[in-house]
């Protein structure tokens, strides 16, 4: 983060010494730049870089950067008035999606994030992997269709229950992934079951794709079978939408009494069952076995991610399915996206190949606990009137305010003290039962920095 707020500070200063310059007017050399500004050759580069994908400089190989010819200004500002009626009943609402994807202003301990912090993220090992997969024989060639087979393979092997690579798919992510699979099953208009709360980006996918999410509770055991069925059966869904393992935001793992239970209401009702198993890698405890491992009858859709154990930029996941469903799937995959880059492909399989990889499912299995831990300490010392879980895996904690606080209201009041915390009320696709705060304790740098996060949390509340 601080090699990033060097780069942008030098690019601001260089910004305002471009203006000055005539166009085709050369730069300072990078040499310069660094004695000038103190910074490193890495950081002159990317500053410049910055500028250059702004249209502000024109860099030369071995002559250096230049400013770029300046465009005329327009004699009027043009009128975009007419795209707003042409558009009119189409919408993407995408502010919960990118509230979590921005990052927090310099200073902020994030206690909001969907990723874990980058000491907590195999970063020598994926550059290990990446520079031997760009070596690999047709690296840069088309794939097959449906992805590399041996990572269909080692996604097929995890899995268990029977499931054969040729029922594998690999995507472009998990996000990808659920927009794949829910224009796959269901038509614009029609109802998606899905656990209240849940996760943003489905509900986003969803009625960005013109479905109706339908809210089923959960409790610490996960979603309960008897209003899944009543939810079935008042909306005549045909698909439901759940995290059995690791539930984002509550942590909650389905229960062992009720997966049979959720697999029996979803085929007396005729419907599918997207499982999304994006947190497997991240269990505190063991988690239990995906759903689609006790699946006979071809009812779930697994979603198998592993950017969140990873690193954000590697997105590639595995859509695991059978029958006509799974030839489906692939199809609007191949219409929408032909299909995730290979070298993606080829760098996951050499990092999931390398002893790299269970060195760090160890590290992940060591900090995660301590990280949770620490966060719940912090929080009984000096937010005891707060409710929280103890989540078996994952990344979050599921805080209960006390009644007639305004969850969005602390979270804005909270960022304004310094802390990154997210709100629950848009984790609900209908009304809020009660205010709640999603406290993450994978994202900040260090245990310290979680204190310190509920300590200026503390001063919003007290």
């Amino acid at each position: 983060m601080k090699n990033d707020s060097s780069v942008a500070a030098l690019a601001d200063a260089l910004r305002t010494e471009v203006g000055r310059l005539s166009p085709g007017e050369r730069l300072p050399s990078s040499r310069a730049l660094v004695e000038r500004h103190r910074v490193s050759p890495v950081t002159v580069s990317r500053a410049i870089g910055l500028l250059a994908a702004e249209g502000l400089v024109v860099t030369r190989p071995g002559a250096g950067a230049f400013a770029a010819r300046r465009p005329s200004p327009a004699s009027e500002p043009a009128d975009f008035g007419w795209q707003a009626v042409t558009l009119a009943g189409r919408a993407v609402d995408a502010a919960g999606v990118s509230w979590l994807l921005t990052p927090p202003p310099d200073g902020t301990v994030p206690l909001s994030g969907g990723y874990p912090h980058p000491s907590l993220q195999p970063v020598r090992a994926l550059a290990d992997a990446a520079a031997r997969a760009a070596r690999r024989p047709n690296a840069w060639d088309m794939p097959r269709i449906g992805g590399i087979p041996e990572l269909r393979a080692w996604f097929a092997r995890g899995v268990g229950g029977g499931v054969s690579p040729a029922d594998v798919t690999i995507a472009n992510g998990g996000q990808q992934s659920l927009t794949t699979v829910l224009r796959a099953l269901l038509p614009p208009g029609a109802p998606i079951l899905v656990e209240s709360p849940t996760y943003l980006g489905v509900l986003a996918v969803a009625r960005a794709s013109g479905l109706r999410p339908v809210p089923v509770p959960v409790d610490e055991d996960g979603v309960r079978p008897d209003l899944l069925a009543e939810a079935f059966a008042m909306s005549g869904a045909r698909a439901f939408y759940c995290q059995p393992a690791f539930h984002n935001p509550t942590g909650a793992v389905l229960s062992a009494e009720r997966r049979g239970r959720v697999l029996d209401v979803a085929r007396a009702a005729g419907a599918f069952v997207v499982e999304d198993d994006y947190a497997r890698h991240l269990g505190i405890d063991p988690p239990p076995p995906p759903l689609i491992a006790q699946d006979a009858d071809g009812r779930v859709v697994h979603i198998a991610s592993l950017t969140k154990a990873t690193a954000p930029s590697l997105r590639i996941a595995a859509v695991i399915a059978r029958g006509p469903v799974a030839e489906r799937i692939r199809a609007t995959q191949l219409v929408e996206e032909f299909f995730p880059a290979r070298p993606l492909q080829e760098t996951l399989l050499e990092l999931v190949s390398s002893p790299g990889w269970p060195r760090h499912l160890r590290a992940l299995r060591t900090a995660l606990p301590a990280r949770r831990d620490a966060l719940r300490a912090a929080l009984a010392r000096d937010l005891p009137e707060l409710r929280t879980n103890r989540p078996a895996g994952g990344l979050h904690l599921w805080a209960r305010l006390p009644d007639g606080l305004d969850d969005v209201a602390v979270a804005e009041a909270a960022l304004r003290a310094g802390v990154l915390v997210s709100a629950g009320r848009p984790f609900f696709p209908a009304e809020a039962p009660a205010p709640f705060l999603r406290l993450s304790y994978g994202s900040a740098a260090s245990e310290a920095e979680l204190a310190e996060g509920v300590r200026r949390l503390a001063t919003v509340l007290r």
